[in-house]
């Protein structure tokens, strides 16, 4: 899963950076309002770190523009602004949690995970789709109790598809999801990829919408 980090300040976005990617995500770092993407529509992003204090403008009206861009990527607020005013201004407008600096960067991550479940419409760390099973930290899946021998892209892959709660996912959303910090995977080579997940997995697992995308059953 990839990260988007919004905040200027140089020892704590090198920690994050640090601590995210020894949790197994990829983060791409910004340190100004001006460098954040206009519309939060990166179909690689699975969710956003965003301070609200930056240099050259406001997270917050960073926050509400993509909101009313109607974008429904999770995103968490990492601030100084503690107070009960700030709080709640940044929630209604749009920040799935709001954490205070200073803060530890294992409950960082703890709420992280918690957003990202949520958004998977997952309850547990272990993310279930019916005999299916995914542990996103530790990289595995298991169908019926027994480990699936996935390969890194793979699993990358079933995750991706799993985000999507059963829902289809776009192919340009899986292909940019499986290389978030370069170009999109070729469509060709996902098709690949995606047969070759179907067979270790069952293709009745993976739906299919001709030419659009691919969803993810519970049985």
């Amino acid at each position: 899963m990839h990260i988007l980090l919004i905040e200027d300040d140089l020892d704590l976005g090198r920690a994050l950076v640090h601590a995210l990617q020894l949790d197994g995500l990829s983060v791409e770092w910004l340190r100004r309002a001006a460098d954040a993407p206009l519309r939060l529509d990166d179909p690689a992003c699975s969710a956003v770190l965003l301070d609200l204090g930056l240099p050259d403008g406001s997270g917050l009206q960073l926050l509400q523009r993509w909101r009313l861009a109607q974008s429904t990527t999770p995103v968490i607020v990492i601030t100084a602004r503690g107070g009960l005013d700030d709080r709640l201004g940044g929630l209604d407008a749009g920040a799935d949690d709001y954490l205070v600096k200073p803060f530890e960067i294992a409950e960082l991550l703890a709420r992280l995970r918690a957003v990202l479940r949520r958004s998977a419409a997952q309850a547990g760390e272990t993310w279930h789709f019916g005999a299916l099973c995914l542990l996103p930290r530790k990289g595995v899946a298991q169908l019926d109790g027994q480990p699936l021998k996935l390969t890194p892209r793979e699993f990358q892959l079933l995750l991706a598809l799993a985000q999507g709660g059963g829902d289809v996912v776009a192919r340009n959303t899986l292909a940019q999801r499986l290389e978030p910090l370069g170009e999109a995977l070729d469509i060709a080579a996902l098709q690949v990829h995606m047969s070759n997940l179907r067979r270790k997995i069952g293709a009745e697992r993976i739906g299919t919408l001709a030419g659009v995308g691919y969803w993810l059953e519970s049985l």
